[in-house]
């Protein structure tokens, strides 16, 4: 596997994990709302999660989605009900005016580590999309001649390194903005808007089209 190769991964990579979606609006929530510390466990959780789905990759899960109708649509619906349940969650959520605003109220509420870890490990494996996009991306790259499970470590841990980088600036940015958050009247249509977001995600996985092989 060339520098050349490597470099053009990455690019391709980063352009694709940048672009906002359910694991960076779950970054932006727990990074201006629980602090850095909340986002960096998301944030694993969700590049745990990546490998999983790049080792199911691997194995062939991507193929047989994309072979079977009936797996990709039980795939394809189990993570929309998911992210449902997150914004629902969300938009249910009772905002501390007394407090006035996100910041205080979380302040006594910050979920448990393996709390977040878990919602975004979660977000990540139930992505039928995330296993499709592997499917695609890695053999373009993969040298036959070469060693595979050598090239399938190298290619999952830059893609999960650039991802973990990503999700915790996102988080950093959000935190930074949290003077935003102190404020009841944002704090409110704050999580109605984080909530619409996610039944949105939601509502776009479940038009996702199994590719024709």
């Amino acid at each position: 596997m060339t520098l050349e190769t490597l470099l053009t991964f990455s690019a391709v990579a980063g352009v694709a994990i940048v672009s906002p979606g359910p694991a960076t609006l779950l970054a932006v929530r727990n990074g201006s709302a629980f602090g850095i510390h909340a986002a960096v466990w998301s944030s694993l959780g969700n590049v745990s999660g990546l490998f999983c789905v790049s080792a199911a990759t691997l194995l062939g899960v991507g193929v047989l989605l994309k072979s079977s109708a009936l797996l990709f649509a039980a795939v394809k619906t189990l993570g929309a009900l998911y992210l449902f349940y997150l914004g629902l969650r969300q938009l249910l959520a009772r905002t501390s005016t007394a407090n006035a605003g996100i910041d205080a109220a979380a302040s006594a509420t910050v979920p448990a580590a393996p709390q977040l870890y878990r919602e975004a490990f979660l977000v990540a494996t139930t992505n039928p999309k995330a296993i499709l996009f592997f499917t695609a991306l890695f053999p373009q790259f993969i040298d036959a001649r070469a060693p595979l499970l050598a090239q399938f470590l190298v290619l999952t841990g830059i893609f999960m390194a650039i991802s973990f980088s990503s999700l915790v600036s996102y988080a950093f940015v959000a935190r930074r903005a949290r003077h935003l958050f102190v404020q009841p009247l944002f704090a409110r249509w704050g999580k109605r808007l984080v909530g619409g977001v996610f039944i949105a995600f939601g509502a776009a996985l479940l038009t996702l089209r199994r590719p024709l092989s």
